[in-house]
């Protein structure tokens, strides 16, 4: 039986749109390495398992009779995967680059243990892909959580990697045994922040966190209205997971505070 080095997890809810350029994409730039593609299935009504089980035999699908959220999904499917390394990596999403490069800097750096690339929308504009832990400072105001100086606020880099703290779980490459050492992601968030958590808790184990400008993908996230809540929704579940003490109060204060100033806005709008 052939060893496989990647296992790319992916979690789908009424994805197919997205499905087969993001499978071809897999295809193209992990050719040559060894690999699996497992997706779950959160209860789709779109035909996406008929899809996949028809045109992508080779996927192994777990389909499931209700939607486990983000996280759970993914755990899920990591449970499923017998590569050395796991990607987990967004259904709406397209590999633009070769990752063989990212192989090898998890390969030679043991202490590395999520690494991420950079993301474009579907327009190719840069856009984010990680930011600074939360803290009391940046929960007032939210944009501040991804400041990480201005060569992360133009898109412009001149170094092959950065160390940062948290890495969006639209494409996370990690080691397995790390995921697995750290308990993937936690369950308690349904979606959003559960990938800083994970970052989180991968950094408490010692591990680093990288960038790596030099590959990219291409995300065709969209804005919704109700984002915003399920972000907050996350934040408290974080803060109440990782502050303590005189923090965990003011965190939380600087998260209402957020709140009344959204509502303002809101209103001043209408």
């Amino acid at each position: 039986m052939k060893e496989i080095t990647l296992s790319v997890i992916i979690v789908n809810y009424n994805g197919l749109p997205f499905l087969k350029d993001c499978f071809d994409s897999i295809a193209k730039q992990l050719d040559g390495i060894s690999h699996e593609i497992i997706v779950t299935d959160n209860n789709s009504a779109d035909g996406s398992c008929d899809y996949i089980i028809q045109h992508f035999p080779d996927v192994i699908l777990i389909p499931s009779s209700e939607n486990l959220g983000f996280g759970k999904g993914n755990n899920t499917a990591v449970q499923k995967a017998s590569g050395e390394y796991i990607l987990l990596l967004n259904n709406d999403t397209i590999l633009q680059s070769h990752l063989s490069p990212a192989l090898h800097v998890l390969k030679a750096n043991s202490n590395i243990g999520a690494l991420g690339i950079n993301m474009f929308n579907a327009k190719g504009e840069y856009l984010k892909a990680g930011g600074r832990f939360p803290s009391v400072l940046n929960l007032i105001r939210l944009k501040n959580i991804t400041w990480l100086g201005p060569e992360f606020s133009t898109g412009v880099f001149s170094k092959n990697l950065y160390d940062i703290d948290w890495l969006t779980g639209s494409f996370l490459l990690m080691p397995k045994r790390v995921y697995e050492q750290v308990g993937g992601f936690d369950e308690d968030y349904f979606m959003y922040v559960e990938d800083v958590d994970l970052c989180k808790k991968t950094a408490l184990a010692g591990y680093r966190r990288v960038f790596m400008p030099g590959l990219s993908y291409t995300h065709f996230v969209g804005y919704n209205a109700a984002k915003d809540f399920l972000i907050i929704k996350g934040l408290e579940t974080y803060i109440d997971k990782h502050a303590k003490g005189i923090d965990h109060f003011f965190m939380h204060c600087a998260l209402r505070i957020n709140k009344i100033v959204k509502k303002i806005k809101k209103k001043k709008q209408v």
